[in-house]
């Protein structure tokens, strides 16, 4: 047999990671200040974090039509919308600043959502072109773009603000106007994306499953389930990080640093876990990613030590990243070309629904349960088991059940 040419794909996948790295810092920037410059403009400090859930929201309901309109025009035409959502709401958030205006600011908080949206897509455009044995690499070499991003992000918020006396909001400008300029850059990488449109169906064309059919199909369910309780479970926690580490008695420095060891953990094993599927099989890689997130939850129960909160939020990043980058992998060959604009649209609405309702949950079970941080933070990390739970059935499930007869 001969081996398939993975060329095309393989120049995709680093035009896909540079967009990641450079064009995704924006999301990690913005993530760093959106919260402090709602705290000063909010009319009330409990809606601080709002313009982070409005990202969150406004990726949620952009999944569906940024789908298909991927599946009518092409991944390079998506990707271009998604900047220019990025680009127009970082202008938004900008002008906001200047009136400190809240409410516009939620504005452009929430079009910054159509551009994390299109980013939710590039780890299934590095699939598009790739055979099935460099898929699950295509896939995880475009996730560790996110390292990258997680890196450059955080330090352009640092040398923008650090040297500004300004104490307003629009010590944040420069921020956004640097959030302008990443989209920009990423529409000019797209340039060099080489995936083919989908063909245009005719009358012949198959039709492909029907939303329900697909939800229906085993391998489907529970690939969209594992997504969902990995990344949801990972926002509930790293949302409540730093209220915890500081509510504890340490300080702002120490959970930044235990954050930063999270996102780190997060994007770092992608360089092998394409390997590590490739070798074991996806759903041993999807149940060892679900097991961490319980060892993760298990070390953050046990004590509220600095070494507890760098351990459980190492664990965090890890077991979400098998267990997500598993969860696409087992998406993106469950189902035909055809289907994928149907499929991947409503797999990321659900997706980011359960994100959406995992950040607002995180602050209430956080500052309302119990009398204390430390109330709180087990409140937090007591409410993953369920969903591991489900999880963890769903899969033992899939894998137990009769496999079909090939004739």
């Amino acid at each position: 047999m001969m081996t398939p040419d993975d060329s095309r794909a393989k120049r995709n996948v680093m035009v896909l990671v540079m967009a990641q790295a450079f064009l995704g810092s924006q999301i990690t920037m913005i993530f760093v200040i959106g919260g402090l410059a709602g705290q000063q403009m909010a009319v009330n400090a409990c809606l601080a974090t709002l313009p982070i859930s409005m990202i969150v929201f406004g990726s949620m309901t952009t999944a569906p039509w940024l789908s298909s309109l991927m599946q009518r025009f092409g991944r390079r035409a998506g990707f271009i919308v998604g900047a220019l959502g990025g680009l127009v709401g970082a202008a938004i958030c900008a002008f906001a600043l200047t009136l400190s205006n809240f409410w516009i600011f939620l504005v452009g908080s929430y079009l910054t959502g159509i551009y994390m949206s299109s980013q939710g897509f590039f780890r299934f455009a590095a699939a598009d072109t790739a055979s099935d044995a460099f898929r699950p690499k295509a896939i995880s070499y475009v996730m560790a773009g996110g390292l990258l991003s997680a890196i450059i992000g955080p330090q352009l918020v640092g040398y923008l603000t650090s040297t500004n006396p300004d104490a307003t909001v629009m010590r944040f400008f420069p921020v956004y106007m640097a959030a302008m300029a990443l989209n920009v850059l990423g529409m000019l990488l797209f340039a060099f994306l080489d995936i083919p449109t989908p063909p245009k169906p005719t009358e012949e064309s198959p039709r492909g499953r029907s939303v329900a059919e697909l939800l229906k199909t085993p391998r489907i369910a529970v690939a969209v389930i594992c997504a969902m309780v990995s990344y949801a479970l990972m926002n509930l926690v790293m949302t409540s990080t730093p209220l915890a580490v500081v509510g504890c008695g340490f300080a702002v420095a120490d959970a930044s640093n235990v954050v930063t060891g999270h996102v780190l953990a997060m994007f770092a094993p992608s360089f092998f876990t394409g390997h590590l599927i490739v070798k074991f099989g996806v759903e041993r890689i999807m149940g060892l990613g679900l097991l961490i997130l319980g060892a993760a939850g298990a070390v953050a129960l046990s004590g509220v030590e600095l070494g507890h909160f760098f351990v459980a939020l190492i664990l965090l990043g890890l077991g979400w990243n098998f267990g997500f980058i598993g969860a696409t992998t087992m998406l993106a060959g469950a189902h035909e070309p055809h289907e994928r604009g149907r499929m991947q649209g409503v797999n990321d609405l659900l997706v980011f629904g359960g994100v959406t309702l995992a950040s607002l949950a995180s602050g209430g079970l956080m500052n309302c349960s119990g009398g204390s941080a430390e109330d709180g933070w087990a409140a937090v990390n007591i409410a993953m088991i369920p969903f591991l739970v489900l999880a963890g059935c769903a899969l033992i499930w899939l894998v137990m059940r009769p496999k079909p007869q090939v004739v």
